[in-house]
């Protein structure tokens, strides 16, 4: 099972994963494997150093490619070796942010997005991703931290991403907006609503 949180900067992807990870683990017993993308293996958190800290220019298209690059070791080297052996595999981001960030906000082609994509993950998706929504005013207010370098590109930037996930989520099937301006309980009992169908998906299997 491949589960994906995804949304905006402070919308406490990491609180509802760790929340959401203990309860698969406590409650269904399942084994759980948490990855960051991009991130969760060497060359990974290299490139996540060189995209979110580097004062240097870089161009959509190249950001895109670097995303794709630190992906791609990612499914190889973490996520398709936990699904292989029956663990459950939860990501803080995955394709579908490259698409909004670099696509709907960014102005890539959404297209060619999923095509490389698709070549870098191996065809492997998801099973549900969740976006975790709230305005992006009150989403900025929660980082505590100084913002990154696409974090530091602006309001219209963040909202035009903001946007970007809500129209993704109307198009692809596997993808369900999460109401994350409530409390912390409230939006974790939503994730649980959303996750509890693929479990039973599962456990059928």
């Amino acid at each position: 099972m491949f589960i994906t949180l995804d949304g905006v900067d402070g919308t406490g992807k990491s609180t509802q994963i760790d929340l959401l990870t203990q309860w698969l683990r406590d409650h269904h017993s399942q084994e759980v494997v948490i990855c960051r993308d991009p991130g969760s293996t060497p060359l990974g958190e290299t490139v996540r150093e060189l995209l979110l800290a580097s004062v240097l220019p870089i161009h959509r298209r190249s950001e895109m490619l670097l995303f794709m690059t630190a992906r791609s070791q990612l499914v190889e080297e973490v996520i398709r070796p936990a699904l292989n052996t029956g663990k459950t595999v939860i990501c803080d981001r995955f394709l579908l942010a490259t698409v909004v960030y670099q696509g709907y906000a960014g102005g890539l082609q959404i297209d060619d997005i999923w095509q490389v994509g698709k070549v870098a993950t191996a065809g492997l998706q998801p099973d549900l991703t969740l976006v975790l929504d709230m305005p992006v005013e009150a989403a900025v207010k929660r980082i505590q931290r100084e913002p990154d370098r696409i974090e530091s590109q602006g309001t219209a930037y963040l909202e035009a991403v903001r946007e970007g996930f809500l129209r993704a989520a109307a198009e692809r099937p596997e993808v369900t907006v999460i109401d994350a301006a409530s409390g912390r309980e409230e939006v974790q009992t939503a994730i649980r609503r959303a996750v509890s169908p693929l479990l039973n998906e599962h456990s059928a299997l």
